[in-house]
C-alpha cells in the first residue's frame, strides 16, 4: 500500500471515530445550559482581548462560538470542539467543530474558536445541516485590533485565542461544521439567559501623570432581538 493510499485510510479512520463518539448537542439540559454560559463567557474574554472584534460581531447576521477546541496529538492528530450558534445575538442552535489531519502535532493546542457569518446567506449554510472550511481560509489570531484588519471569505470570517501560553492561529483546514437547531424552549430560555448579561470591568488610567488607576464597571451591550426564534419560519 502506498503511503498516500495509508494516509487517506488513516484520515477517514480518525474522522468516523470522533463523528460516531459525538453529538452535536449535549445530552443534557444542565450540560446545554453549561455550554451556552461558557460560550458567552468566551465571546466577552476574546473581544475583552480585542475590542475590534465587538464591531465584527455586531455588525454580522451570526456566529458560532466555540469555547473549547483540543487539538494535538502525534501522527495523527485532530481538533473537536462544541459551541452555540447565534443569530443576531440570540442563540439559535449547537454547532460541532470536527478537523481530521495526518502529521506531528507541536503538543497540544486548547483554544478558542469564532466562527462568524457576515450575512444571512453564509449562516443559512451552516443551518442547513454543515459547513466545510477549506483550504482557502485562515484563522486570525486575536490580538489588540487584529480583528478590524480581517476580512471574510465567503462570507466567513474565523478568529481564535489560545488557552495558556502563546500560539499561533492553529490550521483551520478540514475543520467541518455541523449545526443542531434548539427547541423553541430551549432557544427562548437561553436568550433569557442571554439577556441578562454581566457589567464589564476594566482599568483605566487617570490623572493629569495618568498614573492613577481606576477600576470602570459599564453595561455590556444588549443582544439584538429581531432574530427569528428557533423553529418559527418568517412569514
Amino acid at each position: 500500500m502506498s503511503a498516500s493510499a495509508f494516509r487517506s485510510i488513516l484520515v477517514a479512520a480518525v474522522a468516523m471515530v470522533v463523528a460516531a463518539g459525538c453529538a452535536t448537542a449535549p445530552k443534557s439540559e444542565a450540560e446545554r445550559q453549561s455550554l451556552v454560559s461558557e460560550s458567552e463567557a468566551a465571546v466577552q474574554t476574546m473581544t475583552a482581548k480585542d475590542p475590534s472584534l465587538r464591531d465584527v460581531i455586531d455588525d454580522a447576521h451570526g456566529y458560532a462560538i466555540f469555547p473549547n477546541v483540543g487539538k494535538g496529538g502525534l501522527i495523527a492528530g485532530g481538533a473537536y470542539g462544541r459551541g452555540v450558534v447565534f443569530e443576531q445575538g440570540r442563540p439559535i442552535g449547537y454547532a460541532e467543530l470536527n478537523q481530521a489531519s495526518i502529521g506531528a502535532q507541536i503538543g497540544a493546542q486548547s483554544y478558542s474558536e469564532l466562527v462568524v457569518f457576515e450575512n444571512e446567506d453564509a449562516l443559512s449554510r451552516l443551518k442547513a445541516g454543515n459547513i466545510d472550511l477549506g483550504a482557502e481560509m485562515s484563522a486570525v489570531a486575536l490580538t489588540a485590533g487584529a480583528a478590524g484588519a480581517a476580512r471574510f471569505e465567503g462570507g466567513v470570517a474565523v478568529f481564535q485565542l489560545p488557552k495558556g501560553g502563546l500560539m499561533a492561529a492553529a490550521a483551520i483546514n478540514g475543520q467541518k461544521l455541523n449545526f443542531q437547531p434548539m427547541t423553541e424552549t430551549e432557544a427562548e430560555t437561553a436568550a433569557e439567559r442571554s439577556q441578562s448579561r454581566p457589567t464589564e470591568s476594566r482599568t483605566e488610567r487617570r490623572g493629569a501623570d495618568g498614573d492613577t488607576e481606576v477600576r470602570v464597571e459599564t453595561e455590556m451591550k444588549p443582544v439584538r432581538d429581531n432574530a427569528q426564534p428557533a423553529g418559527q419560519q418568517q412569514q
